[in-house]
């Protein structure tokens, strides 16, 4: 689709035709397919429709992060290396297409998987490693033993590594969970997971294979060749039986309490692009989903720094030209965006009707300990696990509730509201920074959050917090998703946050001040 704005309906006129569910006890609900394709004829497919396959059929790709295995990037290969971790996305991306359009054969005979699909991924994967290696080896060191990460697996729904890719019969372990004590995952990582005392901690453990996906059939009608992948009726919980789990650290006498709010509207403009510029800097389709846009109207794959700098913004304080984005939320209502043939859209399985939030605030808090210190302008923060489905959760971040339940906070599921509640997605960024970079080779070791205290380690400085809150009014039901990777089945899990400070110098000052002297600012 390119770069261009697009019109979005709203929920008044829309036609709600999304698959429904019923509550049971505890949160349990009927197996039916919430991610069907737009104009997918069900008429004689109904086992297909409908059917919640077993748990140990694979039904993902589960590859190792290379970025969790670098070491420090030299700044002269950075460029080189992001390339090539991109292009390492996009052969995930085709080789999970052919799975998918293949997977009836996959599941029959394992070994034609692996020949067919794996092997030629690792093959691939290999050489990508290779020319990272050699680019950091011209200016470092050159590190070893990367090619271990070569080696994908199939994996299935309950998150167990199914029919191994590894070759030489290695076994599977570079299939498991390669999200790595030093958390570098390479779009997005929370260095503390589960400090932030707002999430209820927990892998993705819904049973079951995607249904209505890949089984031959090539229902490719209205949605780019791409077919519903995700999520399932058990990615979804009742709100009502969730327990309250939110417990925030104790502000101290040295604390900073104040909060800056900055309005930058809802993307009422229609921007969307499927790019990262922080991740995948000079790549188009760089995220294989679609992000919102708020702020800075100049972000694309190619924005420099000046380009932001320069950029229009659709904040009310014309000094925050910062950048605030996260993937699109979609209904999955059988009515297609004009992406359905387009990158990020369609072609990456990612279809429905994007929904405009009905409200996004954007505010800066401050720490329970201690004052904050200016951020440096063109700070890069990821928050998240765009990956955590095939990762692991250690780094997801984002939390999902709804109004009147915001006690309640879930990170692996989607919640269902009841009538009259809307669905709310949160983020809380990292307010601990390095005090020199704006930015890592991993795009996330240069910040940390603070520990359950409130206390920032290694020497870290605290700095104005970023609270993002987006809610939507959405039908009640099992009938959303966010975009995401294709190979990531939409899950919850996989939210996340991106941020570029692109405040001026005196508005930054405002900010520090109102939130050290215990103010509420605008």
């Amino acid at each position: 689709m390119g770069h261009a704005t697009r019109k979005r309906s709203t929920l008044a006129n829309r036609a709600i035709v999304a698959s429904a569910a019923l509550i049971l006890g505890g949160g349990g609900l009927v197996a039916v397919n919430v991610y069907a394709s737009a104009g997918e004829n069900h008429s004689g497919q109904g086992s297909n429709w409908t059917k919640k396959a077993a748990g140990q059929q694979v039904s993902t790709i589960d590859c190792p992060e290379v970025a969790n295995g670098l070491p420090d990037v030299p700044p002269q290969a950075r460029q080189e290396v992001d390339g090539e971790l991109a292009k390492m996305d996009s052969q995930i991306t085709d080789a999970y297409k052919r799975f998918a359009d293949q997977k009836q054969q996959v599941q029959s005979d394992p070994q034609w998987g692996k020949n067919a699909i794996l092997n030629p991924l690792r093959d691939k994967r290999r050489a990508s490693i290779d020319r990272i290696a050699t680019a950091i080896g011209r200016n470092a060191q050159r590190p070893q033993g990367m090619q271990d990460l070569a080696d994908c697996s199939l994996q299935a729904d309950d998150g167990n590594a199914q029919n191994d890719g590894q070759n030489d019969g290695q076994g599977d372990a570079n299939g498991a969970d390669q999200n790595g004590a030093n958390n570098t995952g390479q779009d997005g990582a929370d260095q503390n997971g589960g400090q932030n005392g707002d999430q209820n901690g927990g892998q993705d453990n819904g049973q079951g294979n995607d249904q209505g996906d890949g089984q031959g059939q090539g229902n490719d009608q209205g949605n780019g060749g791409g077919q519903g992948n995700g999520p399932e009726a058990a990615d979804f919980v009742d709100i009502q039986s969730v327990q309250p789990n939110v417990a925030q650290p104790q502000q101290r006498g040295g604390g900073s309490k104040g909060t800056f709010v900055t309005e930058c509207g809802k993307n009422e403009n229609g921007k969307f692009n499927p790019d990262n510029v922080i991740v995948a800097p000079g790549v188009s389709n760089g995220a294989h989903h679609m992000h919102d846009y708020v702020g800075n109207q100049a972000n694309d794959a190619f924005a420099s720094d000046d380009d932001l700098a320069n950029g229009d913004t659709t904040c009310q304080n014309q000094g925050d030209k910062s950048t605030y984005y996260w993937p699109v939320l979609r209904l999955q209502n059988g009515q297609n965006e004009n992406d359905a043939q387009a990158d990020g859209g369609g072609k990456d399985q990612n279809i429905g009707e994007i929904q405009t939030p009905s409200q996004v605030t954007l505010n800066f808090v401050g720490n329970p300990v201690s004052k904050v210190t200016a951020m440096p302008r063109f700070l890069r923060i990821i928050t998240g696990d765009a990956k955590a489905f095939t990762n692991g959760d250690a780094n997801a971040n984002a939390s999902w509730s709804c109004t009147g339940f915001e006690d309640r906070q879930l990170k692996d599921k989607y919640p269902i509201c009841p009538q009259g509640s809307q669905v709310v997605r949160s983020f809380k960024f990292q307010s601990c920074w390095d005090g020199q970079n704006i930015d890592s080779a991993n795009h996330r070791t240069h910040v940390a959050f603070a520990d359950a205290n409130g206390n920032c380690g290694n020497g870290f400085k605290a700095i104005p917090q970023l609270v993002q809150r987006i809610v939507y009014d959405v039908p009640p039901g099992p009938g959303f998703a966010v975009d995401s990777f294709p190979e990531q089945l939409h899950k919850p899990v996989t939210d996340h946050g991106d941020f570029i400070s692109v405040f001026d110098d005196n508005l930054m000052n405002k900010v520090v001040n109102c939130i050290n002297s215990g103010q509420k600012c605008t």
